[in-house]
């Protein structure tokens, strides 16, 4: 903590002291001073400091990939590269390697849950995840199902295959599976092998391998996951929700049923039951929950990250307002899928950015959507440098 931060808490734990008690112990006083910042101060930058701290893109950071996926419950990652980089951001010490050892070994999993896309999860929490919102999915597959002469009769056949061939960790590539599909008189490329085999994830029959050479392979749940206690679907909604609103929070009620693919009436029961565990405040009309262990982010300003649109700082949200990027919308829209990647300053997004992975080097190339003051370009130097340490490359980086 710089000085002139430490002598305002002591000014503001000397305030506590003298309101409350002038005999209590510091360590009390700085309780109470927290407190108060929760249930009084909740400012919509607040909420960014909250978020920043709950995702662990603060000072604290998580010491492995397990602890960065247990704790947030689920980690979008349909784009596999920038999704590892996701749950390095919130670690210490973190490279490319070791992101790659954890997926391999099955310490972390992908499959499709809770929306139709690819999400790392924990094996202990494939099952129930799976269980509960896997019928939500299945009914948005429904209108492609027909179209693909997809139904569960056909389901079943594959899933029955897929058992079969990965058997005893024979782990298959997805070309591998199409291949075994059509021997089987099961003719599926393109959409139809995507809808086939994600059906198979959401029936918990299959998950992730590890990567085979460059490629992505599949195994089966029985032999990637534990066996875990049966939950009924009020207890996995309690979890589920718990998780998001710990690990996301300050958030509302329709960020986690965006995040979830749960209903908005399932939700708000998975928050009745939860809400016991968390706190809530209403700003600007809004109620927002989180957990009551909940701290500021205490980053220095400004500091930068580099992240994925498909981050969970970024999509895990219905309201994106705390983001900042409502008042460069229209630039932003203007990108299409061409918008990739946002640079974050101080919890906000300030610039897009591109990466080129050349064979020893890594260019970057940075597209502020505002000016950026001198601090905040060395503070993106230093964002670029760590992600540099993260692939053991050189980072070379410039402004657009």
């Amino acid at each position: 903590m710089r000085g002139d931060e430490l002598d305002k808490e002591n000014i503001y734990l000397l305030g506590v002291r003298s309101v409350v008690c002038p005999f209590i112990p510091r360590s009390f006083a700085r309780y109470c001073l927290f407190f108060l910042c929760k249930v009084l101060c909740f400012t919509p930058m607040n909420i960014t400091r909250a978020r920043l701290s709950n995702h662990f893109l603060g000072i604290k950071k998580c010491r492995s990939a397990t602890d960065v996926v247990a704790w947030l419950g689920a980690v979008q990652a349909q784009d596999f590269s920038m999704a590892k980089w996701g749950i390095a951001l919130r670690m210490k010490g973190a490279t490319d390697v070791k992101l790659d050892e954890a997926f391999n070994t099955g310490a972390i999993l992908r499959a499709h849950v809770m929306r139709p896309t690819w999400h790392f999860v924990m094996p202990e929490d494939i099952r129930w995840m799976q269980e509960l919102t896997a019928p939500r999915v299945r009914i948005i597959l429904s209108h492609y199902d027909r179209k693909l002469d997809i139904d569960r009769k056909l389901i079943q056949k594959t899933n029955a295959l897929f058992t079969k061939v990965l058997r005893n960790k024979n782990f298959r590539t997805r070309n591998e599976l199409a291949e075994i599909l059509k021997k089987n008189g099961v003719a599926a490329s393109g959409q139809k092998l995507a809808h086939i085999v994600m059906h198979a994830e959401l029936d918990a029959v299959i998950c992730s391998g590890p990567r085979l050479g460059k490629q992505l392979s599949y195994a089966l749940v029985d032999e990637r996951a534990p066996k875990t206690t049966e939950l009924d679907r009020d207890e996995s909604l309690a979890r589920l929700a718990l998780k998001y609103f710990q690990s996301h929070g300050p958030a509302q009620i329709k960020d986690f049923a965006w995040w979830s693919g749960l209903t908005m009436q399932e939700a708000q029961k998975g928050l009745d039951f939860a809400s016991l565990k968390l706190e809530h405040d209403t700003i600007d009309d809004k109620e927002y929950w989180f957990s009551p262990e909940t701290e500021m982010s205490r980053l220095k300003s400004p500091t930068a990250s580099l992240h994925s649109i498909f981050d969970e700082y970024i999509v895990a949200y219905k309201d994106r307002s705390a983001l900042g990027g409502g008042k460069f919308a229209e630039k932003l829209l203007s990108l299409g899928n061409a918008l990739t990647s946002v640079l974050i300053i101080d919890g906000e997004i300030a610039a897009t950015w591109k990466r080129i992975v050349k064979k020893d080097t890594v260019e970057i190339t940075v597209n502020p959507l505002r000016q950026l003051r001198k601090g905040e370009k060395e503070a993106v130097a230093k964002a670029v440098e760590q992600f540099g340490k993260y692939l053991e490359m050189e980072c070379r980086f410039s402004f657009r």
